[in-house]
Parts: C-alpha cells; structure tokens; sequence
C-alpha cells in the first residue's frame, strides 16, 4: 500500500513539475508574440525609412535618401513648423488651465464640483472623432470659424486657425489635471502646514513649498499634452479647414497617393521625437521620486 501510495505521490510531483515548466513557457511565448504583434510594424516601418527603393515592401539596399527628400520637401517642413507651433501654444495654456483646474478640484469644496470634475473626464472617456465633431459644430454655430493667427515661427511664416489651439487646448487641459491632480493626492500636506506656521502667507506657500512639489506631476502632463497635441489627427483634421497642415494631417495626404519610403521617414521622424519626450518624462520622474527636497526661507 505504501510503494502504490509513494508511486502516486511521484508521478504527481512530476505531472506538477511539467505544468510548471510548461505554464512557464507558454507565459514566455505569449508575452514574445504580444510584444513582436504590437512593435515588430514599427521596427519595420523605421528599417524601410532607409529602403533604397520606392517599393515599402522589397528590401534594395540602405540609404539616408528620403530623410534628404523629408528635409527638402517644403510642405513637410511647414506642417513640422505648424505642428511644433500649436504643440507649444496648446501646450501651455492647457498646463496653466489643467493645473488650476486640478487644484481648485483637489483642494476646495464648492457647489457643482461633481459635475466639474466629471465634466474634465469626458474628453478621455469619449471617442476622438465625437469630440471633433462636437468642436466643429461649436465653431460654426459660434462664428469663429477658422480664422488664422498668422504669427512669424523662428523664421516661418504660418497661419494656425484660433480653432485648432481651441480644440487642442480642450482635451490637453483634462489629461494635465488628471496628472496634477495625482501628483497632489501623493503630497505632503504636512509641509505645507509647517510653512503657514513660519508665517508663510499663502502665496509665499505656495512658491516655495506647493509649487517645486508639484512641479514632476506639471512637467509631466506638459509632456503628456505636448505629445498628445504633436500626434493628434482627427481633431485636428476637424477644426482646421482648408490649407492648414500639422505633420500627421500632412501625412494623411500623402498616403492618399501612395505610400513611399518618405512616408515612413517621416513617421520614423514623429516615432523619435515621442520617444525623446517618454524618456524625457521618465528621467524627471524618477529624479523627483529619488529625493523631493523643499527648501523654505521666508
């Protein structure tokens, strides 16, 4: 009776031990296949960037020829000027709006603070392209239209539609107040009280001890809504009208009549530049995770 029971025991503990091994494995595999499924189109999209070819899908040879016909391509660069412009503009109204907003929500209580704050919600929750709709009815039912701000950019002559920074400036504000206001949940409030009882008045408070605590969670929706302004298409698309071009809206156009090596060239362009700003966010993250440091002086 005790061998068949010691027989059972080890074929038990060896079915256990190949399950393990092989739930570990096939973990492994899933987890391979899930990452070449969602990067393997992009290593693919920047290898044929260098195609030496117009076909996207024979390999010819390397070459830099259609970054050079990128850079020469004056449509191209004037939808990059465009982008970079309306990123910047939105960007900084959206980080001054989307920062009060998520301090008058975290901190103050006050009649409608519910609908408020599910209000700031709805730009993330709701469709892209419903959003732009909503926005292109507002401004013909408005009359502001799509009239240009015609400003010199380091030397390049645009005209950026009032209606495209309004429309950017509208869903950027609520992705940087829902940055912000998880930077303020996470703080200190003890700090802030120790600067009140050094007869800190409440703007000195702020300056000093409030504001260098908030900072990561501001630079990092700044970063969040700059990227969301460079990439976003379908907004854009909406609310800008005829003649104005940002770099994805220009891509767009360009696919109509084929797609080339230059497409990818400027994808692999926009690919980078995104890129920069994750990394640029998680350094500034995790400096200000390894030591938040507030000096007061009063």
């Amino acid at each position: 009776m005790s061998v068949k029971t010691e027989q059972l025991q080890s074929d038990h503990d060896t079915w256990e031990r190949v399950k393990s091994k092989f739930g570990g494995w096939s973990l492994s595999a899933y987890g391979i296949l899930a990452f070449a499924f969602l990067y393997l189109p992009i290593v693919i999209l920047v290898i044929f960037s260098f195609n030496d070819s117009r076909s996207v899908s024979k390999w010819a040879g390397f070459t830099t020829e259609w970054y050079g016909k990128m850079l020469q391509d004056g449509q191209i660069l004037l939808s990059i000027w465009n982008s970079l412009f309306l990123a910047i503009v939105s960007t900084i109204i959206a980080t001054i709006l989307g920062t009060l907003v998520a301090l008058g929500l975290e901190r103050y209580r006050f009649r409608g603070k519910t609908a408020v704050d599910s209000m700031f919600y709805l730009p993330v929750i709701i469709p892209d392209i419903a959003m732009a709709i909503m926005l292109l009815l507002f401004f013909n039912m408005s009359g502001i239209g799509f009239t240009p701000w015609k400003v010199n950019f380091f030397g390049a002559r645009l005209a950026v539609p009032y209606s495209v920074i309004i429309g950017h400036v509208a869903f950027n504000t609520s992705f940087v107040a829902i940055v912000v206001r998880a930077r303020l949940a996470q703080m200190d409030r003890t700090l802030e009280e120790a600067a009140q009882d050094l007869y800190a008045n409440a703007w000195q408070t702020f300056r000093r001890v409030t504001l260098p605590m908030l900072m990561p969670g501001i630079v990092g929706g700044a970063l969040l809504a700059f990227t969301l302004s460079l990439d976003d298409f379908v907004i854009t698309f909406f609310t800008s009208g005829a003649g104005f071009n940002t770099l994805p809206v220009r891509v767009f156009g360009m696919i109509k009549k084929g797609v080339t090596p230059k497409i990818n060239a400027v994808s692999t362009l926009m690919l980078a530049v995104s890129l920069s700003l994750v990394v640029i966010s998680i350094l500034l993250s995790r400096r200000s995770g390894d030591g938040d440091s507030v000096q007061m002086g009063f």
